[in-house]
């Protein structure tokens, strides 16, 4: 007796091998960017950035608004990385880009001051959506060290990038 799976064991285990053979159990989503593409956008925008012969920090982040890639130009500014990211994030927040957001959040905008929420976002341009083939967002890319024209144009290339 002493042998014996106590059956509260033997349940779980059974009903875990029935999630994984059936794929309901897994660990990125289907609408998730995968490390191909982000390190695709992330090349995409660097390359870009370098014929603009601008030094920035490019992030991507998956849908969870998780960071998935990231590049610090040599010689970019390092205030810029915390910048980057948080464009991202803040694109995937709000499925929006980060300039068009900015717009909404000025005095008298409808969510002004939004950017003191979620430990911080940058409502001003760099940060874009990345859509899938589909039209599905799974993720963003923020782009910071250039001005805000040079880090939007930089963001859309990387975005862009994934549908080539």
């Amino acid at each position: 007796m002493k042998n014996k799976i106590p059956l509260s064991k033997s349940i779980t285990f059974l009903v875990l091998l029935i999630l994984l053979s059936t794929g309901t159990v897994f660990g990125q989503s289907p609408t998730d960017i995968p490390h191909e593409d982000a390190l695709k956008a992330v090349l995409a925008a660097k390359k870009k950035a370098e014929q603009m012969d601008v030094l920035v920090n490019i992030a991507v982040v998956d849908a969870g608004a998780n960071l998935k890639a990231f590049v610090r130009m040599d010689g970019s500014y390092l205030g810029s990385i915390d910048v980057a990211i948080k464009k991202a994030k803040t694109s995937r927040y709000f499925d929006i880009n980060t300039g068009d957001l900015g717009k909404l959040t000025q005095p008298g905008g409808i969510i002004y001051n939004i950017e003191l929420s979620n430990d911080g976002l940058v409502t001003f341009p760099g940060g874009v959506p990345i859509k899938n083939e589909a039209g599905k967002i799974i993720g963003a890319i923020g782009v910071s060290g250039g001005t805000i024209e040079q880090d939007h144009d930089i963001a859309i290339v990387g975005a862009k990038a994934i549908l080539d």
